[in-house]
Order: C-alpha cells, then structure tokens, then sequence
C-alpha cells in the first residue's frame, strides 16, 4: 500500500458543466412552479417589458438591415442570372427556417440575457438571494419563473416581428435595386414557403427563448464571491446560451425541416 499516494484529489466536473447541470435543475423547478401556477404576476409585468416592447427596436432595425443585406448579397446574384423571380421565396425559407429564430436568440441574449445573469448574479453576492430564502420564499418562484415565462411568451413575438420586417425590407430593396416587381416578389414568397415554415419557426422560437432564460438565470444564482463575479457570471452565461442553441438549432432543423 507504500506506493500509493497519501491522498488522492476527487474528480470533479468542469465548473460549466456543474452551472449547466444546476441551470437544467432550476429550469425544471421553473416549469414545475409554472405548472402549478405559482407566478410571481407583478414581477412579470416587468419582465415581459424588457423581453417584449422593450427589445422592439434592436429587433426592428436588426431585421431592417438583415433582409437589406440578403438582397445586397443574393439578389443581384440571381438578377444576373435571370432568376430574380425566385429572390422573394429564397428570402422567405432564409428567414423563417435559420435567420429569424437564431438571430433573434442572439439578439434577446445580448440585452435581455445578460441582465437576467448580472441581476441575479448582484443578488447572489450580496445575499439577497439568502434574505428571500429566510423570509420562507422560494427564489426559483419568485425570479426565475417570471423570467422563464416572459421569454417563451415573447421570444416567439420578436421572431414573427424579426420575420415580417425583414420580408418587407427584402421587398422594397428588391423593387427599389433590382426593379423586381412587389407582385412577382410576394408571389415567390407564397410559392417556395410551405404551411409548417411559420409554426416551425415559432416552436425554434420557444426553444431558444426557454433556453436562454433557464442558462441565464442559472448562471446568475449560482454565481460565486464577490462582485467581480458578476461580470464573469455574465459573459459565461452568454457564451453558454450561444453554444447550446447553435447546437439546439442543429437539432431542430435536422428534426423538423428534415
């Protein structure tokens, strides 16, 4: 037994794999609550504010320039070839199957994402969390669900809005550039999109708007030491919601547009 060492290290998890893992058990407890109707309702006036109208107009002009710059880069492609009669429809499956859902989900992770995890990673470090938790109240119930909630409800609302101003970016650019007719272009859209594009961007919509919600407020509340911590908590928690619904998306579009 000489030649074994004295003492041995436990293995442990990476520290992100364990926030992860705490996140997924937190969202669990969040749909839990929701289920059961526990929702804290004056908390989420307040955050289907900053989920919805508030994030309106990065939305807005985010959508504005992407169905803009898709006919920059496509529709002069197309035009040259004698194809210009296609640029609506291939603007349409671009949008509704890949650009609307993820670059909505990256644009709700920088603004809302990000307050989630620094709001509630403030609260761990300075103990509000423990005062809650003393006062008999259930932290998960009273910040996260609301949280959770005003994301599923509006993530799904900002990516028809991201959808509907890029299609109609894309049309006025479209006439204005390339002198492609409005009754050309919108007939393009109605024939190439088929009838389960829309609900299948909205259920990537949901998704994404859970994920981001869940991972968000998990980082915040296991976030640890002083508040130094909380710009650490943030950024983890954005690069975290980038990675998983990349991979999420590689998931659903395989499963859904398959």
């Amino acid at each position: 037994m000489s030649g074994f060492p004295r003492s041995t290290r436990r293995l442990r998890a990476p520290r992100w794999l364990r926030r992860l893992g705490a996140s997924l058990l937190i969202g669990g407890q969040a749909m839990s609550a929701m289920a059961k109707g526990q929702i804290n309702f004056n908390d989420l006036t307040l955050q289907l504010q900053e989920a919805g109208p508030g994030s309106f107009l990065i939305v807005f002009i985010t959508a504005l320039a992407a169905g803009t710059v898709f006919n920059i880069q496509v529709a002069a492609e197309l035009t040259k070839q004698g194809a210009g009669s296609t640029v609506g429809g291939l603007l349409a499956l671009g949008l509704s199957r890949e650009i609307a859902p993820l670059l909505t989900a990256t644009l709700l992770t920088g603004k809302v994402a990000t307050a989630y995890a620094a709001e509630l990673g403030t609260m761990k470090v300075t103990e509000q969390i423990d005062a809650i938790t003393m006062l008999r109240t259930d932290p998960v119930q009273f910040l996260v669900v609301p949280r959770v909630l005003a994301m599923v409800v509006m993530a799904p609302v900002q990516c028809l809005l991201f959808f509907w101003v890029g299609i109609w970016s894309g049309q006025v650019s479209s006439t204005l550039l390339y002198n492609i007719p409005p009754t050309v272009f919108w007939n393009s859209v109605r024939t190439w999109m088929e009838p389960d594009d829309l609900p299948s961007m909205l259920l990537k919509a949901v998704v994404f708007g859970l994920l981001i919600a869940v991972i968000a407020c998990g980082w915040g509340l296991t976030t640890k030491g002083g508040p130094k911590e909380v710009g650490t908590t943030t950024t983890g928690a954005v690069v975290m919601i980038l990675v998983t619904v990349a991979l999420v998306d590689a998931l659903l579009t395989k499963l859904l547009f398959a």
